[in-house]
């Protein structure tokens, strides 16, 4: 027996094992998708062998025309989907069907609750491909041979789901896979070839390759007598790329159809734009909005970018060079006329077409979405939950289109209900007060540290809004979003604060005699803090509080700061301003504290409590208790 013969038995990835589990439970209400899937895995096994073809086309052999085969068996109770495409060898085989190769796989396991409608709805949008045969098998044997490989280093695979697979070295005459679903009893109703093409004209007939079926007629008498006929194969699908038709031609279901087809995604997206562009550059493109994130969305290496053709002939499937970072989640196709068959991804980097047709395609997203915020708010309300914080790095990274994007950000405001984010920047502006020449805005670890914010006091008793912000990527658009409209942008919680027309005169004057008043105290509280603060100070910020904390206009806030030490970057230390409230009654007694080592002691606590009041944390928790407890004794004394 030859190496390549001989038979493992393997287990399957722990994560595989779970996933097969909830799979064929949660997904049995629909299960005719497993042809959908299995369909759509060989069509891109077939993509695959005419892009490898076009610099080897030995590896057609003598069989240049691609196709897919769907046959069943009603005796034996199986159907097989077979392709012509480029095949599998051992080490393939073992690392794409026993294991799941996706970042974001622990998080996904992590969200199923058991519920199987939520569930389905969860395990639809991670894609399951392949293991959907198990929704309607009890066995699966998949045999495959790599397109250059002899046809003696062929493949079997078996596996009932339930945890192990084999693997086999076989023989096999023809390129490609053919795999082979032995019904369940209770699927025995797939075995039919009514129903195998219905299913395949209702989720694969946008299939841009031929699927074929044996032609089903009734047998005259003469064909009768004459049983070993060959069977004649006939095409079963529209076999015409989609994104080729006009739209006036093609259905919301297929278009919803193809979209599952390209992204393995089980919901239907919610919006998608199809545009022929002919002139200058000449392509066709099928932009979709998916309905929901993905769960490596936020992972660097997720897989991102558009599906690429020339000329209708598949070149990548993850051409990122076509649409920028921030707008990762868009699925779709682009069709080039302009570009070579044999382009690769450097190429793409410097091709001036491509950076025409990426201007031209980030335009047609921001499009559709600015259209959604208009006329659908509830819908661009649900995007926004799924989408938004992706969507706020744009401003960083799309300068051409920083205004564009600044319109589609949405955030939640001291106007806001709740904690949605449900604010536009237009919707801001449009509400600012007369003599008001600035957008005001507060970052924060939370939500709530933001709305209970000392800072807020003074802008709550003028009645001015403030954007509440509290993603983690805030702190940082807004380091990269100077302005909207005309109107700056200001931290409410750093530098000076400068409310222009707004202030009071009387108040400008009363906080310039009171600083003057309290130089001395001022002074003190200094001296007591010496290592922690920067400078101390009196403030009209607050109403309520006995002090806040300030950011230097120039240093780093504590959100952004935070993030950078969590990567690993050494920040240089940085001290806080301490602003008081010369008014209140706990700045009042710390005044008339006669005790140095008393005063030093309240200092530090009213310090603390504005630090934690900003959503910092305490460098030492237990001296600020220890001190706080002593203070409450002596009261209490």
């Amino acid at each position: 027996m030859t190496v390549e013969a001989k038979k493992e038995t393997l287990g399957f990835q722990t994560e595989v094992k779970q996933l097969l589990h909830l799979m064929i439970h949660s997904l049995y209400s629909n299960r005719e998708i497993f042809l959908r899937e299995l369909i759509s895995n060989a069509s891109d096994a077939a993509d695959k062998l005419r892009f490898e073809a076009l610099h080897n086309d030995g590896l057609l052999e003598s069989d240049p025309n691609l196709d897919i085969r769907v046959d069943f068996d009603k005796g034996a109770k199986t159907v097989t989907v077979a392709d012509n495409g480029i095949g599998m060898n051992r080490e393939d085989v073992i690392a794409h069907l026993g294991t799941i190769a996706k970042s974001g796989t622990a998080d996904f396991l992590q969200q199923l609750t058991g519920d199987q409608k939520k569930d389905s709805q969860l395990i639809g949008q991670f894609g399951v491909g392949f293991y959907s045969a198990f929704i309607v098998a009890d066995k699966v044997t998949v045999e495959t041979r790599k397109a250059d490989a002899p046809a003696e280093q062929a493949v079997r695979w078996v596996s009932d789901g339930s945890g192990e697979f084999t693997v086999e070295g076989i023989s096999k005459e023809k390129r490609g896979t053919s795999i082979i679903l032995h019904l369940k009893d209770d699927a025995e109703e797939f075995a039919d070839g009514w129903r195998l093409r219905n299913i395949v004209r209702k989720y694969s007939d946008h299939i841009s390759m031929p699927i074929l079926m044996v032609k089903q007629e009734m047998p005259s008498e003469e064909e009768e007598k004459h049983e070993d006929k060959a069977p004649e194969w006939e095409t079963v699908n529209t076999a015409k790329a989609l994104w080729t038709r006009s739209r006036s031609d093609i259905t919301d279901e297929e278009y919803k159809e193809f979209y599952k087809h390209i992204s393995h995604d089980f919901a239907d997206p919610i919006k998608w734009s199809h545009n022929r562009v002919e002139g200058k550059l000449e392509y066709n493109s099928l932009l979709f909005i998916p309905a929901k994130a993905p769960f490596d969305l936020y992972n660097r290496d997720m897989q991102k970018g558009l599906k690429l053709y020339v000329q209708r002939v598949f070149i990548m499937d993850q051409a990122d060079e076509f649409l920028p970072m921030y707008l990762r989640f868009i699925k779709g196709v682009v069709d080039s006329n302009d570009l070579s068959l044999n382009v690769s991804r450097e190429i793409l980097q410097k091709d001036p077409a491509v950076d025409g047709m990426k201007a031209a395609l980030t335009k047609r997203v921001l499009d559709m979405l600015e259209k959604m915020a208009k006329k659908e708010e509830k819908q661009y309300a649900e995007f926004w939950k799924e989408f938004g914080q992706v969507l706020k790095e744009g401003p960083a990274e799309d300068f051409a289109n920083r205004e564009k994007v600044a319109k589609l950000l949405r955030f939640a405001s001291t106007e806001s209900k709740g904690t949605d984010q449900d604010q536009s920047l237009e919707g801001y502006v449009s509400r600012m007060k007369e003599g008001q020449d600035k957008i005001y805005y507060i970052t924060a670890e939370t939500h709530n540290a933001a709305a209970n914010s000392p800072h807020l006091e003074v802008f709550r008793k003028k009645g001015i809004e403030v954007l509440l912000l509290s993603d983690r990527v805030d702190e940082w658009l807004m380091s990269h979003l100077n302005e909207f409209d005309g109107k700056q942008f200001a931290d409410i919680a750093r530098g000076d604060l400068d409310l222009g027309q707004l202030d009071d005169e009387g108040d400008k004057k009363a906080l310039e005699e009171s600083a003057k008043e309290k130089e001395d105290l001022l002074k003190r509280i200094k001296d007591a803090l010496a290592d922690q603060v920067e400078e101390v100070r009196v403030t009209h910020r607050l109403t309520d509080s006995p002090a806040c904390l300030v950011v230097g206009d120039h240093d780093m806030g504590a959100q952004m700061r935070k993030i950078m030490e969590a990567a690993g970057q050494a920040m240089p230390e940085s001290k806080p301003i301490f602003e008081i409230n010369p008014e209140h009654p706990l700045i009042t007694r710390l005044d008339q504290e006669a005790d140095e080592d008393r005063f030093a002691d309240l200092c530090r606590v009213v310090f603390d409590q504005a630090n934690l009041a900003a959503g910092g944390q305490l460098d030492d928790p237990a001296s600020y208790v220890q001190r706080l407890n002593k203070l409450l004794l002596e009261m209490a004394g």
